[in-house]
Formats: C-alpha cells, sequence, structure tokens
C-alpha cells in the first residue's frame, strides 16, 4: 500500500482508529529495521508530542506535522510493502497507545522525558543544547530543556 493512501484514509477514519493508523506507519516508517525497543521509542516521541499539544492534539497532526517525522518526509509514493515488519508496526503502536493510556507513574518509559529522536549517523550540531536520553539501534533520543511539560 501506497504512503499517499494510508495518510487519505487517516482523513477519513474516525478517532481513535485514525491514530492507530498514523502511529503504526510512522513505527513502520521510521523504525521497522529497528527491535521492538526501538520501536517503541519512536512511538513514545509521537505520544509525548501529541500530549505536549505543541505539534498537534492528535497523533495525526503530530506525525504529520512539517517535516517532524516520515510521513512527511519521504515520498507520498513510497510502499509499505514489507507485510511482517508493517504487522509489527501495528502491534507496537497499539501496544504503545494502550500503555500512554495509563496514569503517568504507571506507565512504562523507554526514552523518559524525550521529544525528539534523530538517526545516529546524522545527528550533529542541531542536538548540541538537548539532552541525551537514550541510544537505541540506530536512533539517538533527545529531550530539549524546557520544551515539554508532560499533562496528567
Amino acid at each position: 500500500m501506497k504512503l499517499a493512501w494510508i495518510l487519505w484514509l487517516s482523513h477519513v477514519l474516525p478517532q481513535p482508529a485514525a491514530d492507530s493508523l498514523c502511529l503504526s506507519t510512522t513505527v513502520y516508517l521510521e523504525a521497522r529495521d529497528q527491535t521492538a525497543l526501538g520501536q517503541q521509542a519512536v512511538a513514545e516521541v509521537a505520544l509525548r508530542r501529541r500530549d505536549s499539544g505543541l505539534w498537534g492534539n492528535n497523533l495525526c497532526a503530530v506525525v504529520t506535522a512539517r517535516k517532524q517525522f516520515a510521513p512527511t518526509i519521504v515520498s507520498p509514493q513510497t510502499r509499505l510493502s514489507n507485510t511482517g515488519a508493517w504487522e509489527d508496526a501495528v502491534t507496537v503502536a497499539l501496544a504503545s497507545e494502550r500503555n500512554w493510556a495509563l496514569p503517568i507513574g504507571q506507565r512504562k518509559q523507554i526514552v523518559p522525558g524525550a521529544s525528539h529522536f534523530a538517526a545516529t549517523a546524522i545527528t550533529g550540531q542541531i542536538w548540541r543544547h538537548a539532552n541525551q536520553v537514550a541510544t537505541i539501534g540506530d536512533h539517538t533520543f533527545y529531550s530539549v530543556p524546557g520544551l515539554l511539560k508532560q499533562r496528567s
């Protein structure tokens, strides 16, 4: 299936199905070649951003905010053709949403406070004012001081 079709579908599906589709797509595009832990960390960043409201108030808005996540960076003609990786991404996204629905103190956090991540191969000066939270697989996760406030 093509990314353009998935993004169109996310506009016609009701919530919360649309958000689950958007998060699954992001996990697939950003981390399909990573471990489950790395995929969970990517999902956690998107969920934390949604909670902040700085990038949008739903997951589709967050992951399609201009040049923030792969759905707006890769070509809309990109095919999501690895069915095994897609199934894994859906599983991770749904589990991450269930986890994030828990009260803050009960959530399992993989990258506490992280609001950003970047491929370790391309990190550079742009991240000099950010705090490195973790490196998992090919991604380094960062928190930016003063950027996010956790809503309960």
